[in-house]
Protein backbone atom coordinates (compact mmCIF):
# COMPACT_ATOMS: atom_id res chain seq x y z
CA UNK A 1 0.00 0.00 0.00
CA UNK A 2 2.80 2.43 0.89
CA UNK A 3 4.46 1.73 -2.46
CA UNK A 4 1.37 2.82 -4.39
CA UNK A 5 1.03 5.98 -2.31
CA UNK A 6 4.59 6.99 -3.11
CA UNK A 7 4.07 6.49 -6.83
CA UNK A 8 1.14 8.92 -6.86
CA UNK A 9 2.97 11.41 -4.63
CA UNK A 10 0.21 11.15 -2.00
CA UNK A 11 0.79 10.33 1.63
CA UNK A 12 -1.13 9.51 4.76
CA UNK A 13 0.05 10.61 8.24
CA UNK A 14 1.23 7.07 8.89
CA UNK A 15 3.19 6.71 5.62
CA UNK A 16 5.05 10.01 6.06
CA UNK A 17 5.78 9.55 9.76
CA UNK A 18 7.27 6.10 9.16
CA UNK A 19 9.15 7.01 5.96
CA UNK A 20 12.90 7.19 6.73
CA UNK A 21 13.07 10.41 4.71
CA UNK A 22 10.84 12.12 7.28
CA UNK A 23 13.48 11.55 9.94
CA UNK A 24 15.92 13.46 7.74
CA UNK A 25 13.44 16.33 7.50
CA UNK A 26 13.10 16.37 11.30
CA UNK A 27 16.90 16.49 11.56
CA UNK A 28 17.08 19.24 8.89
CA UNK A 29 19.67 17.08 7.19
CA UNK A 30 21.56 19.25 4.68
CA UNK A 31 23.00 16.18 2.97
CA UNK A 32 19.47 15.22 1.93
CA UNK A 33 19.00 18.39 -0.13
CA UNK A 34 18.52 17.44 -3.78
CA UNK A 35 17.61 13.85 -2.91
CA UNK A 36 13.95 14.66 -2.28
CA UNK A 37 11.55 17.52 -1.45
CA UNK A 38 8.41 17.86 0.66
CA UNK A 39 5.27 19.97 0.47
CA UNK A 40 2.95 21.18 3.23
CA UNK A 41 -0.77 21.49 2.47
CA UNK A 42 -1.59 23.91 5.30
CA UNK A 43 0.99 26.52 4.24
CA UNK A 44 0.87 25.85 0.52
CA UNK A 45 4.65 25.66 0.09
CA UNK A 46 7.22 23.06 -0.85
CA UNK A 47 10.65 22.85 0.76
CA UNK A 48 14.04 21.17 0.75
CA UNK A 49 14.74 18.70 3.65
CA UNK A 50 17.00 21.14 5.50
CA UNK A 51 14.41 23.92 5.62
CA UNK A 52 14.74 25.82 8.93
CA UNK A 53 11.01 26.54 9.17
CA UNK A 54 8.93 25.15 12.02
CA UNK A 55 8.34 21.41 11.64
CA UNK A 56 5.04 20.63 9.95
CA UNK A 57 2.49 18.05 11.05
CA UNK A 58 3.31 14.91 9.01
CA UNK A 59 -0.41 14.55 8.32
CA UNK A 60 -0.19 17.65 6.14
CA UNK A 61 3.01 16.63 4.35
CA UNK A 62 3.75 14.93 1.05
CA UNK A 63 7.24 13.66 0.14
CA UNK A 64 8.44 14.05 -3.45
CA UNK A 65 11.25 12.25 -5.23
CA UNK A 66 11.72 15.09 -7.76
CA UNK A 67 11.47 18.86 -7.80
CA UNK A 68 8.98 18.58 -10.69
CA UNK A 69 6.69 16.47 -8.48
CA UNK A 70 6.81 19.11 -5.75
CA UNK A 71 6.02 21.88 -8.25
CA UNK A 72 3.11 19.85 -9.63
CA UNK A 73 1.25 20.37 -6.36
CA UNK A 74 0.66 23.96 -7.41
CA UNK A 75 2.24 25.20 -4.19
CA UNK A 76 4.81 28.03 -4.11
CA UNK A 77 8.51 27.54 -3.27
CA UNK A 78 9.42 28.28 0.33
CA UNK A 79 11.09 31.67 0.74
CA UNK A 80 13.28 30.46 3.62
CA UNK A 81 14.98 27.47 2.01
CA UNK A 82 14.64 28.36 -1.73
CA UNK A 83 14.04 24.78 -2.95
CA UNK A 84 14.23 25.81 -6.63
CA UNK A 85 17.76 27.20 -6.44
CA UNK A 86 20.84 27.27 -4.27
CA UNK A 87 20.43 26.37 -0.62
CA UNK A 88 21.06 29.09 1.94
CA UNK A 89 24.33 27.36 2.80
CA UNK A 90 25.47 27.19 -0.83
CA UNK A 91 24.51 30.83 -1.37
CA UNK A 92 26.43 31.85 1.73
CA UNK A 93 29.43 29.83 0.58
CA UNK A 94 29.46 31.76 -2.69
CA UNK A 95 29.45 35.05 -0.76
CA UNK A 96 32.29 33.83 1.45
CA UNK A 97 34.35 32.93 -1.63
CA UNK A 98 33.71 36.41 -3.01
CA UNK A 99 34.89 37.97 0.27
CA UNK A 100 38.00 35.75 0.33
CA UNK A 101 38.94 36.84 -3.20
CA UNK A 102 38.53 40.46 -2.13
CA UNK A 103 40.89 39.91 0.81
CA UNK A 104 43.44 38.29 -1.48
CA UNK A 105 43.28 41.02 -4.14
CA UNK A 106 43.56 44.04 -1.86
CA UNK A 107 46.98 45.43 -1.02
CA UNK A 108 45.85 46.28 2.51
CA UNK A 109 43.53 44.28 4.74
CA UNK A 110 39.89 45.38 4.18
CA UNK A 111 37.78 46.14 7.23
CA UNK A 112 34.87 43.96 8.33
CA UNK A 113 32.47 46.68 7.22
CA UNK A 114 34.01 46.81 3.72
CA UNK A 115 33.75 43.04 3.28
CA UNK A 116 30.17 42.91 4.55
CA UNK A 117 29.17 45.77 2.26
CA UNK A 118 30.74 43.99 -0.73
CA UNK A 119 28.39 41.01 -0.25
CA UNK A 120 25.39 43.15 0.82
CA UNK A 121 25.14 41.82 4.38
CA UNK A 122 25.30 43.37 7.82
CA UNK A 123 28.74 43.16 9.47
CA UNK A 124 27.49 41.00 12.36
CA UNK A 125 25.69 38.48 10.13
CA UNK A 126 28.59 38.35 7.69
CA UNK A 127 31.06 37.75 10.54
CA UNK A 128 29.03 34.76 11.84
CA UNK A 129 28.49 33.37 8.35
CA UNK A 130 32.17 33.65 7.40
CA UNK A 131 33.34 31.92 10.56
CA UNK A 132 30.79 29.12 10.14
CA UNK A 133 31.99 28.50 6.57
CA UNK A 134 35.76 28.77 7.04
CA UNK A 135 36.40 28.16 10.75
CA UNK A 136 38.15 31.56 10.87
CA UNK A 137 37.00 35.13 11.40
CA UNK A 138 37.46 37.47 8.40
CA UNK A 139 40.39 39.08 10.26
CA UNK A 140 41.87 35.64 10.99
CA UNK A 141 41.57 34.65 7.33
CA UNK A 142 43.26 37.86 6.22
CA UNK A 143 46.08 37.30 8.72
CA UNK A 144 46.55 33.68 7.58
CA UNK A 145 46.59 34.75 3.93
CA UNK A 146 49.18 37.46 4.60
CA UNK A 147 51.32 35.00 6.57
CA UNK A 148 51.18 32.55 3.66
CA UNK A 149 52.15 35.32 1.25
CA UNK A 150 55.09 36.36 3.44
CA UNK A 151 56.35 32.76 3.58
CA UNK A 152 56.06 32.37 -0.20
CA UNK A 153 57.86 35.64 -0.85
CA UNK A 154 60.69 34.83 1.56
CA UNK A 155 61.18 31.37 0.04
CA UNK A 156 61.15 32.81 -3.51
CA UNK A 157 64.14 35.00 -2.65
CA UNK A 158 62.54 38.40 -2.05
CA UNK A 159 64.08 40.59 0.60
CA UNK A 160 62.40 40.75 3.99
CA UNK A 161 61.27 44.32 3.31
CA UNK A 162 59.77 43.36 -0.06
CA UNK A 163 57.98 40.40 1.50
CA UNK A 164 56.53 42.57 4.26
CA UNK A 165 55.01 45.21 2.00
CA UNK A 166 53.94 42.81 -0.72
CA UNK A 167 51.90 40.88 1.87
CA UNK A 168 49.97 44.03 2.79
CA UNK A 169 51.72 45.15 5.98
CA UNK A 170 51.84 48.94 5.85
CA UNK A 171 54.73 49.13 8.31
CA UNK A 172 57.64 46.89 9.24
CA UNK A 173 56.90 47.49 12.92
CA UNK A 174 53.45 45.87 12.68
CA UNK A 175 54.97 42.88 10.89
CA UNK A 176 57.82 42.29 13.32
CA UNK A 177 55.36 42.33 16.24
CA UNK A 178 53.81 39.18 14.79
CA UNK A 179 56.65 37.67 12.78
CA UNK A 180 57.86 35.02 15.25
CA UNK A 181 54.37 33.69 15.85
CA UNK A 182 53.69 33.79 12.12
CA UNK A 183 56.89 32.09 10.96
CA UNK A 184 58.12 30.29 14.07
CA UNK A 185 61.45 32.16 13.80
CA UNK A 186 62.85 35.48 12.64
CA UNK A 187 62.09 36.49 9.01
CA UNK A 188 65.76 36.43 7.99
CA UNK A 189 66.18 32.93 9.38
CA UNK A 190 63.00 31.74 7.66
CA UNK A 191 64.26 33.24 4.39
CA UNK A 192 67.39 31.12 4.80
CA UNK A 193 65.23 28.05 5.20
CA UNK A 194 65.59 27.97 8.96
CA UNK A 195 69.32 27.58 8.58
CA UNK A 196 71.28 27.57 11.84
CA UNK A 197 68.16 27.28 13.98
CA UNK A 198 69.15 25.16 16.93
CA UNK A 199 66.88 22.24 17.84
CA UNK A 200 67.79 20.27 20.96
CA UNK A 201 66.60 16.69 21.12
CA UNK A 202 66.78 13.57 23.24
CA UNK A 203 65.28 10.09 23.01
CA UNK A 204 63.63 8.07 25.74
CA UNK A 205 61.35 5.08 26.23
CA UNK A 206 57.65 4.81 27.13
CA UNK A 207 55.10 2.01 27.20
CA UNK A 208 54.44 2.96 23.56
CA UNK A 209 58.06 2.40 22.52
CA UNK A 210 60.68 5.02 21.68
CA UNK A 211 59.92 8.72 22.07
CA UNK A 212 61.89 11.67 20.68
CA UNK A 213 61.44 15.11 22.20
CA UNK A 214 62.84 18.19 20.44
CA UNK A 215 62.79 21.85 21.47
CA UNK A 216 63.55 25.21 19.91
CA UNK A 217 64.33 28.31 21.94
CA UNK A 218 60.57 28.95 22.04
CA UNK A 219 59.51 25.60 23.51
CA UNK A 220 58.86 21.92 22.76
CA UNK A 221 58.58 21.74 18.96
CA UNK A 222 58.15 18.00 18.40
CA UNK A 223 57.17 14.86 20.29
CA UNK A 224 57.54 11.86 18.00
CA UNK A 225 56.71 8.22 18.68
CA UNK A 226 58.20 5.18 16.98
CA UNK A 227 59.86 1.81 17.15
CA UNK A 228 63.51 2.81 17.19
CA UNK A 229 65.74 5.83 17.77
CA UNK A 230 67.26 5.93 14.29
CA UNK A 231 63.89 6.17 12.56
CA UNK A 232 62.77 8.91 14.91
CA UNK A 233 65.92 10.92 14.27
CA UNK A 234 65.40 10.69 10.50
CA UNK A 235 61.81 11.86 11.03
CA UNK A 236 63.08 14.86 13.02
CA UNK A 237 65.58 15.72 10.27
CA UNK A 238 62.79 15.59 7.67
CA UNK A 239 60.61 17.94 9.75
CA UNK A 240 63.43 20.45 10.39
CA UNK A 241 65.69 19.98 7.35
CA UNK A 242 67.65 23.22 7.70
CA UNK A 243 67.99 23.29 11.48
CA UNK A 244 71.09 22.38 13.46
CA UNK A 245 70.18 19.37 15.60
CA UNK A 246 71.92 19.16 18.95
CA UNK A 247 71.95 16.06 21.11
CA UNK A 248 70.72 17.39 24.42
CA UNK A 249 72.59 17.45 27.69
CA UNK A 250 71.53 16.14 31.08
CA UNK A 251 69.44 19.20 31.84
CA UNK A 252 67.37 18.67 28.70
CA UNK A 253 66.91 14.98 29.45
CA UNK A 254 65.07 16.11 32.58
CA UNK A 255 62.48 17.72 30.27
CA UNK A 256 62.22 14.47 28.33
CA UNK A 257 61.62 12.62 31.61
CA UNK A 258 58.73 14.98 32.40
CA UNK A 259 57.18 14.30 29.00
CA UNK A 260 57.63 10.54 29.42
CA UNK A 261 55.84 10.84 32.76
CA UNK A 262 53.04 12.77 31.05
CA UNK A 263 52.67 10.06 28.38
CA UNK A 264 52.43 7.43 31.12
CA UNK A 265 49.92 9.47 33.18
CA UNK A 266 48.30 12.19 31.00
CA UNK A 267 45.86 13.24 33.74
CA UNK A 268 48.85 14.90 35.48
CA UNK A 269 49.05 17.52 32.72
CA UNK A 270 52.09 18.98 30.96
CA UNK A 271 53.26 22.38 32.16
CA UNK A 272 55.85 23.13 29.46
CA UNK A 273 55.93 25.83 26.74
CA UNK A 274 55.13 24.51 23.25
CA UNK A 275 56.45 25.80 19.95
CA UNK A 276 53.34 25.20 17.86
CA UNK A 277 53.96 25.86 14.16
CA UNK A 278 51.10 25.68 11.71
CA UNK A 279 48.53 27.60 9.71
CA UNK A 280 45.82 29.59 11.44
CA UNK A 281 43.30 26.81 10.73
CA UNK A 282 45.62 24.08 12.03
CA UNK A 283 46.21 26.02 15.23
CA UNK A 284 42.44 26.37 15.76
CA UNK A 285 42.09 22.60 15.42
CA UNK A 286 45.05 21.93 17.72
CA UNK A 287 43.68 24.26 20.38
CA UNK A 288 40.34 22.44 20.24
CA UNK A 289 42.20 19.13 20.62
CA UNK A 290 43.81 20.38 23.83
CA UNK A 291 40.35 21.11 25.21
CA UNK A 292 39.26 17.43 24.97
CA UNK A 293 39.40 15.97 28.50
CA UNK A 294 41.57 12.94 29.28
CA UNK A 295 39.67 9.70 28.73
CA UNK A 296 37.16 11.22 26.30
CA UNK A 297 36.93 11.15 22.51
CA UNK A 298 35.22 13.13 19.76
CA UNK A 299 34.65 12.37 16.09
CA UNK A 300 36.21 14.40 13.30
CA UNK A 301 32.75 15.84 12.54
CA UNK A 302 32.26 16.85 16.18
CA UNK A 303 35.67 18.50 16.23
CA UNK A 304 34.77 20.44 13.08
CA UNK A 305 31.62 21.64 14.82
CA UNK A 306 33.60 22.75 17.87
CA UNK A 307 35.73 25.09 15.79
CA UNK A 308 32.63 26.41 14.01
CA UNK A 309 33.40 24.81 10.65
CA UNK A 310 31.00 21.88 10.16
CA UNK A 311 31.87 21.43 6.47
CA UNK A 312 35.62 21.15 7.08
CA UNK A 313 35.81 17.56 8.33
CA UNK A 314 38.55 16.59 5.86
CA UNK A 315 40.58 19.70 6.66
CA UNK A 316 40.23 18.90 10.36
CA UNK A 317 41.50 15.37 9.72
CA UNK A 318 44.42 16.86 7.78
CA UNK A 319 45.29 19.16 10.68
CA UNK A 320 45.26 16.18 13.05
CA UNK A 321 47.61 14.30 10.73
CA UNK A 322 49.96 17.32 10.56
CA UNK A 323 50.35 17.45 14.34
CA UNK A 324 53.95 16.80 15.41
CA UNK A 325 53.39 17.09 19.17
CA UNK A 326 52.09 13.62 20.03
CA UNK A 327 50.01 13.40 23.22
CA UNK A 328 50.69 17.05 24.13
CA UNK A 329 48.25 17.95 21.34
CA UNK A 330 46.03 14.86 21.75
CA UNK A 331 44.97 14.05 18.20
CA UNK A 332 44.65 10.43 19.37
CA UNK A 333 41.34 11.44 21.04
CA UNK A 334 39.69 11.96 17.64
CA UNK A 335 37.96 8.93 16.14
CA UNK A 336 35.76 8.07 13.17
CA UNK A 337 31.99 8.38 13.19
CA UNK A 338 31.73 4.59 13.56
CA UNK A 339 33.84 4.98 16.77
CA UNK A 340 36.82 3.14 15.26
CA UNK A 341 40.32 4.31 16.20
CA UNK A 342 41.80 4.38 12.70
CA UNK A 343 44.08 7.09 11.41
CA UNK A 344 47.06 8.07 13.56
CA UNK A 345 50.47 9.34 12.44
CA UNK A 346 52.25 7.01 14.87
CA UNK A 347 50.15 3.89 14.29
CA UNK A 348 46.64 2.76 15.16
CA UNK A 349 47.89 0.35 17.83
CA UNK A 350 49.53 3.22 19.72
CA UNK A 351 46.32 5.22 19.41
CA UNK A 352 44.30 2.37 20.91
CA UNK A 353 46.88 1.91 23.68
CA UNK A 354 46.73 5.61 24.58
CA UNK A 355 42.94 5.64 24.65
CA UNK A 356 42.72 2.42 26.68
CA UNK A 357 45.20 3.73 29.25
CA UNK A 358 43.39 7.08 29.57
CA UNK A 359 40.02 5.37 30.06
CA UNK A 360 41.43 2.99 32.69
CA UNK A 361 43.13 5.83 34.57
CA UNK A 362 39.92 7.85 34.48
CA UNK A 363 38.04 4.90 36.03
CA UNK A 364 40.71 4.38 38.68
CA UNK A 365 40.93 8.06 39.66
CA UNK A 366 37.82 8.10 41.94
CA UNK A 367 39.13 4.99 43.76
CA UNK A 368 42.48 6.67 44.40
CA UNK A 369 40.70 9.71 45.85
CA UNK A 370 38.77 7.46 48.24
Amino acid sequence: MNVNLRKTGKSTPLSVATDPRWARVLARDKTADGAFWYSVATTGVYCRPSCPSRTANPGNVQLHDTLESAKATGFRPCLRCNPDGLSIEAGNAALVVKACRLVEQREEEPSLEELADAVCLSPSYFHRMFKAATGLTPKGYAAAFRAKKVRENLVSGNSVTEAIYDAGFNSSGRFYEKSTGMLGMTPSRYRAGGANEEIKFAIGQTFLGAILVASSTKGVAAILLGDDAETLLRDLQDRFPSARLIGADQDYEAIVARIVGFVEAPELGLDLPLDVRGTAFQQRVWQALQDIPVGETVTYAELAQRIGSCKSVRAVAGACAANKLAVAIPCHRVIRTDRSASGYAWGVERKRALLDREVSQKVEAPDRQL
